[in-house]
């Protein structure tokens, strides 16, 4: 409020002081013998008067404009008393120009006529100016605030959007985690015990890690080889995985676990799903700030015309598309194999 008000009355200084030098300039060419301080302060003072009829015009006008734009007045009855505020200012401005010319610049008035219909003319756009001057800036800082208001409001709504999808995703990752270790304690595997030690580090991962905005790649690939050697005591021999990475600044910044469901997908849609030898191939290659992430795994034919986006894929599709609108994902579903390739540039990610 406070800000508003300091608003206003830089308006008004700055205007009285732009009205006083177009009438300095005036009065230096009617007086060229007066002091040129003394003119200045004496045009600084005529514009101060002229400010009681226009200062009660604009805020009128502003208080009828916000009426009527909030459909609270009809046309009809904003027009008239904005034609009626208009005619009472005009006869305050004629007023006081007729006191200012015989009491301040001391000037005969048997002659003039302040009250003719030139002058009311003449009043008319003197004060339709500044009105205009003053409700144009008014409806401009008004478009500026809702502008700001509504990119505020879709800012909190993708990043509500974006929480909910990690709220998805992270226990969508458990489930799939729980059900391995399950499988293996059926079995009364040895791994059991690695198996869960691990699925606890990444679950510390993902309590603290997650809820940031960004973190460092270096640490997004760590989640990436864990889980991979996660799921390599799980199928042993009966897996081939081929990881390869290659990465020239391991600080780059990126959203993180926008990777690893596209991993998790490739071993439950590939591996898990297959009774014979399979094989996963992940590449990730980053070089000035450009990201290429390639995810390949093998397939049985059975499932060579049904491959079913579930909650992990649909879920990092949507946080690429909020986070990273840039992005190239092409997915390729071929007979035995199924792919994806993803290409991000991590130094123009969205500001969410």
């Amino acid at each position: 409020m406070q800000k508003r008000i300091l608003y206003h009355i830089a308006f008004w200084v700055a205007y009285v002081l732009f009205k006083s030098y177009l009438n300095f300039e005036s009065l230096i060419y009617s007086r060229p013998k007066e002091n040129v301080f003394y003119l200045f302060f004496l045009a600084t003072g005529i514009q101060s008067l002229y400010l009681i009829a226009k200062i009660p015009l604009v805020y009128t006008v502003f208080y009828i404009t916000d009426q009527f734009l909030s459909r609270k007045w009809k046309i009809i009855k904003s027009i008239i008393l904005t034609s009626l505020t208009f005619l009472l200012s005009i006869i305050i401005f004629l007023f006081l120009s007729s006191f200012i010319q015989q009491y301040i610049m001391k000037r005969p008035m048997e002659n003039e006529n302040f009250f003719s219909v030139p002058s009311f003319f003449y009043a008319f756009f003197i004060l339709a100016f500044t009105c205009g001057i003053a409700l144009a800036l008014k409806l401009m800082r008004q478009h500026i605030k809702a502008r700001e208001t509504e990119q505020e409001m879709t800012k909190k709504r993708l990043e509500t959007e974006l929480r909910f999808l990690k709220a998805q995703t992270n226990p969508h990752f458990l489930f799939n985690t729980l059900n391995n270790i399950y499988g293996l304690a059926r079995k009364k595997s040895d791994d059991t015990a690695e198996v869960v030690m691990k699925l606890s580090k990444l679950l510390r991962f993902m309590l603290y890690e997650t809820n940031k905005p960004y973190i460092a790649v270096e640490d997004e690939l760590k989640v990436i080889e864990n889980y991979i050697e996660l799921e390599k005591i799980r199928y042993n021999e009966r897996l081939k995985i081929n990881y390869t990475a290659l990465i020239d600044n391991p600080t780059s910044p990126i959203a993180p676990l926008i990777l690893l469901p596209f991993v998790e997908n490739a071993f439950k849609h590939g591996a898990g799903e297959s009774m014979y030898e399979s094989f996963i191939k992940v590449e990730v290659r980053l070089e000035n700030s450009s990201l290429y992430f390639n995810v390949e795994n093998s397939k049985p034919d059975e499932t060579a015309l049904e491959i079913t986006e579930k909650i992990g894929l649909s879920n990092v599709r949507r946080q690429l598309e909020l986070m990273y609108p840039a992005h190239n994902l092409s997915i390729i579903n071929k007979p035995t194999t199924f792919s994806i390739v993803l290409n991000l540039n991590l130094s123009s990610h969205a500001k969410i």
